[in-house]
């Protein structure tokens, strides 16, 4: 088994009206594998499921202009590879990644992604069930079995 450190992970941004949602979702697990590579020393690889978190519109009110940016959401599991990590230190990296692809695709959404370290079982109760999963693509075979969700 290859030894490596799970983070689970929150991330949320705003979006362009138009965005792809799983098109974001392959361009937040690609960019993790850049926060590994980036003078961090490290592979890493998400695997996780996005999905939109849009203002519910409650009866009486207005849908939300077609202007207007949405709010999407990823909730996954990073895992990166040796020794000597810790879970702060990936998320900054994942957060610094994240950002730098987000703004690289979307431009300024007026807000950086946020990226949160968070309970491995809100992962697993608070994703809903038509979220889009997405994961990086030719990871090491040892990242992908450690990021992989349990029941």
């Amino acid at each position: 088994m290859l030894d490596s450190l799970i983070v689970p992970l929150f991330v949320t941004t705003d979006l362009p009206p138009d965005a792809d949602l799983a098109e974001f979702g392959v361009l937040l697990a690609e960019s993790a594998r850049a926060a590994g590579h980036e003078g961090a020393g490290y592979d890493a690889f998400l695997a996780g499921k996005v999905f939109w978190l849009d203002r519910p519109v409650l009866p009486g009110q207005r849908p939300p202009a077609r202007s207007e940016s949405r709010f999407a959401g990823l909730l996954g599991h990073v895992a990166v590879s040796g020794s000597g990590h810790t879970p702060r230190q990936v998320v900054a990296d994942v957060r610094r990644a994240v950002a730098a692809a987000v703004t690289g695709r979307y431009g300024d959404m007026g807000v950086a992604p946020a990226v949160f370290a968070i309970r491995d079982r809100d992962v697993r109760e608070r994703t809903p069930d038509d979220a889009v999963p997405v994961d990086s693509r030719d990871a090491a075979a040892g990242l992908v079995t450690a990021a992989r969700p349990r029941p």
